[in-house]
């Protein structure tokens, strides 16, 4: 199975932490936030590691390598100097991912959520992992029912926690669900994922668990130092 890690992003609201170092790459517990990952995917038995880039993307390289300390191999898919959402990065990172499903990542997260726990083969066009909601998006995104699918239009919502399988099929529509959206002209396109997945979800065709364990959406400096001062406890 390969895997996508998000990391393209400016990291506007963490700066100036940023400004020269990209918010994946900021240490947190003795070591980069994205090593984290690369240790999680590496011990699932991932090999192949694709990591999207834009601001500072020279940074990721020199910082990485090629991912055999891990025992991967990664592959940089560098969108320019506009990051292209969530979804125009998976979109631009497909001839990396090849056709089969494959984990995506977001770059800036840090969790304690078993990745055994992802299936190979989600039932639908995507499975994801849910989280309870945090401070700062207390009315959260999707509904998880009793059954496993993950809905839009329902309430109460848990909070999607930037984790999750996917087919490439998912994309195929993109255009359709995205329409005359800003940056949807643009070469390559510059889209969000999220209404690829509510569209499919009006299909059941998404399915979720509930990770009620750790995880922190690393999105401002106060977040960064109280993760970095609870991994650091011994």
């Amino acid at each position: 199975m390969h895997a996508l890690i998000f990391a393209a992003g400016l990291g506007e609201r963490m700066r100036p932490l940023t400004d020269h170092t990209p918010k994946p790459l900021l240490p947190v517990g003795g070591k980069p936030l994205i090593v984290w990952h690369l240790e999680k995917l590496a011990a699932l038995g991932v090999r192949n590691v694709v990591i999207n880039t834009s601001w500072l993307a020279g940074e990721f390289p020199r910082a990485l390598g090629d991912g055999s300390r891990w025992g991967l191999t990664l592959s940089y898919s560098y969108e320019g100097p506009t990051a292209l959402e969530t979804g125009g990065g998976m979109l631009h990172a497909l001839g990396l991912l090849g056709m089969e499903p494959f984990i995506a990542l977001n770059g800036d997260i840090w969790t304690d959520f078993d990745f055994t726990h992802l299936p190979a083969q989600p039932a639908g066009d995507a499975h994801l992992v849910l989280v309870d909601n945090p401070a700062h998006n207390p009315q959260g995104d999707f509904h998880l029912d009793p059954r496993g699918s993950v809905l839009s239009q329902v309430a109460p919502k848990l909070t999607f926690a930037g984790i999750g399988v996917y087919r490439p099929r998912l994309l195929d529509r993109w255009r359709e669900c995205i329409g005359d959206a800003a940056g949807a002209d643009a070469s390559p396109p510059r889209f969000k994922l999220a209404p690829l997945l509510r569209e499919a979800m009006v299909r059941n065709q998404v399915s979720g668990v509930h990770h009620s364990g750790l995880w922190t959406d690393v999105g401002t400096p106060s977040r960064l130092a109280e993760l970095d001062h609870q991994l650091s406890q011994p």
